[in-house]
């Protein structure tokens, strides 16, 4: 069996260092994970590698919303890839379809081509194919490491049963990674429904308030459903049983 992993989702120093803290195996680093994810900053990159011993992997995400990309966009994303790579990223976490909902072979061969040696996860793009099985050979064609992916679904567990057909029509030739909505008491289900080995989680638990004592009402610095006053990082307990959890799969004495 495959060596359990567990990647953290972090979109902060911070969440970054109590995820390594907590036993993460590598970091997936992004900004704004309130709206999904998009790519962080270089000076955040270097800061999270100077001070912590995990292999970074880096979200590509110019924007909120599809991943149908212009022209435009394909030349910033590249250009990104080729930064972090020069500053020692292990990988990058990229995806963008057609119109008709398929994995852009060609955009993600130009991604591909700029990310060079360094590993790559297709993310979850995958998700949003209309074809899954199709999209599974498309990324193992194009020589992605990983697929991270909730099943198609709201989340990993309600979508367990497609994950257990992606482990299986893999047979080994491409990590599934299961991610959204992946906790400390869901873990162990998704493995023995899924069989899966590998997962990813941002550890958060409750929003924290913010230490701001003087607070306007009535102005919105971004989205007006989300509140100016609540910090969410990566909660260090919560992700440290989520490891734990991970870890201790396929050991004697754990559940088949």
């Amino acid at each position: 069996m495959k060596r359990p992993l567990i990647e953290a989702c972090v979109d902060s120093y911070a969440s970054a260092m109590a995820a390594s803290r907590a036993g993460a195996d590598r970091l997936e680093l992004c900004a704004h994970l309130v709206i999904g994810g998009t790519t962080p900053s270089p000076a955040l990159f270097r800061q999270v590698a100077r001070d912590i011993p995990v292999k970074i992997n880096v979200l590509i995400r110019p924007r909120f919303g599809d991943f149908l990309y212009s022209e435009a966009e394909m030349e910033q994303m590249c250009e990104e890839i080729q930064t972090f790579r020069d500053l020692g990223a292990n990988g990058v976490v990229i995806g963008a379809l057609t119109p008709d909902g398929d994995l852009d072979m060609e955009k993600m061969r130009r991604l591909m081509d700029c990310a060079g040696t360094m590993d790559v996860t297709l993310h979850r793009a995958f998700d949003m194919t209309r074809d899954p099985m199709r999209t599974l050979e498309d990324a193992i064609q194009l020589g992605c490491k990983t697929i991270l992916t909730s099943g198609q679904q709201k989340d990993a567990l309600t979508g367990v049963e497609l994950l257990r057909e992606l482990y299986d029509r893999a047979n080994g030739r491409i990590d599934i990674m299961a991610g959204c909505g992946v906790k400390k008491w869901n873990i162990q289900e998704i493995h023995d429904r899924a069989g899966l080995v590998v997962f990813h989680t941002t550890g958060r638990k409750d929003a924290l308030d913010s230490g701001m004592r003087y607070r306007k009402e009535g102005v919105s610095m971004g989205l007006p459903s989300l509140s100016e006053y609540e910090l969410w990082l990566t909660d260090e307990a919560e992700f440290r049983a989520c490891a734990e959890t991970v870890h201790a799969l396929g050991t004697p004495g754990a559940q088949a």
